[in-house]
């Protein structure tokens, strides 16, 4: 046989050989074997919002249960709430934002992060026309109403302050996220701090009397489970198997995503039109990143800047971060030094 053809035939060995490993390891990766052993039941404390569209296609697809879990949910009113239920043991899992986070940890709450199901830029300062309001200066003097205890206030804190508009200028009120629209209507405040649905529904209720700004400057926010230590310590197969349904959910809504949003569409009670216009503002991916780390050093500064922790000095936050189970089920989804 001429050299040529024997090159060529090695060529195309070599080139079906490394296409086997990579269908292989996307079978593995996809479809992992089976889990037998004894089904073990799990609690989830979250606000029933699109931050949570890995555990919603987690449990439809029935990954949990593969996985021996039996998971049930506890819906919250906020991340915060859904904090203190997991620290006051109503539930074994909360998911929050990691300014809830911080906050816990400024507390030296007994907790650990262990994944991150999402990434969002989701909030917006709305404020009404008709009250004068046109420009972001015009907030001087009004006030403006926000979730206390949730990312929602730093958030507006942080966007008076990039905007030149002194915190002290304005009145800032606690608004329960739930009564976003209501307050806005009837005039218990000028502006506030929100998020869709929310903002859909102020715009039905005020139509053109509203205008609407970005409040998180691109910068992304997470969304992340975590337990108390002692559960950690505990149940970490537990939460190996937890976060292995969640990678499978999110290969899922890699490869099917048209399908993933009807799933967290009917999950939620929403309509797909909703749920297809708010997609985009998250990442579904789970993750242990460094840059959430950096997110929550400045949210810790921004409360001690602000009077709104006792502490005086950033927690070291490695010692909030469970590591081994996400590393245990893909390394590669581990980003953070120390």
């Amino acid at each position: 046989m001429a050299p040529i053809k024997k090159r060529n035939l090695v060529v195309i060995a070599v080139i079906i050989l490394v296409v086997a490993i990579v269908v292989s390891s996307f079978i593995y990766l996809n479809f992992p074997k089976p889990y037998s052993g004894n089904v073990e039941s799990i609690s989830i404390g979250t606000i029933p919002l699109e931050t949570n569209s890995l555990i919603y296609i987690a449990n439809n697809e029935n990954y949990f249960a593969a996985n021996g879990l039996n998971v049930t949910f506890k819906n919250y009113g906020s991340g915060f709430a859904a904090m203190q239920g997991m620290l006051n043991g109503e539930v074994n899992i909360a998911v929050a934002s990691e300014f809830v986070v911080v906050e816990a940890a400024v507390a030296s709450q007994g907790f650990y992060v262990f994944g991150s199901v999402s990434k969002f830029d989701i909030y917006n300062v709305v404020a009404r026309t008709d009250k004068g309001i046109s420009n972001i200066s015009d907030l001087t003097g009004k006030t403006i109403g926000a979730a206390f205890g949730t990312i929602g206030q730093y958030y507006l804190g942080s966007f008076l302050e990039q905007n030149n508009v002194n915190p002290s200028d304005v009145t800032i009120v606690n608004v329960p996220n739930a009564q976003s629209a209501s307050a806005l209507e009837n005039g218990t405040v000028d502006a506030i701090v929100t998020y869709q649905p929310n903002i859909s529904q102020i715009e039905s209720l005020l139509g053109k009397n509203t205008v609407i700004w970005p409040a998180q400057a691109n910068q992304l926010g997470y969304f992340d489970a975590a337990c108390s230590t002692s559960f950690a310590t505990a149940h970490s197969d537990l939460i190996v198997r937890f976060l292995t349904a969640l990678v499978q959910a999110q290969n899922f809504n890699i490869n099917h995503e048209s399908q993933a949003e009807t799933i967290v569409t009917e999950a939620l009670n929403e309509t797909s039109s909703y749920i297809q216009s708010v997609w985009s503002n998250y990442q579904f991916k789970v993750s242990l990143d460094q840059s959430q780390i950096s997110a929550m050093q400045e949210e810790t500064q921004w409360l001690i800047n602000n009077n709104l922790t006792a502490t005086t000095q950033i927690p070291n936050f490695l010692n909030y971060i469970y590591i081994n189970g996400l590393k245990t089920v893909n390394p590669n989804l581990v980003n953070i030094a120390g």
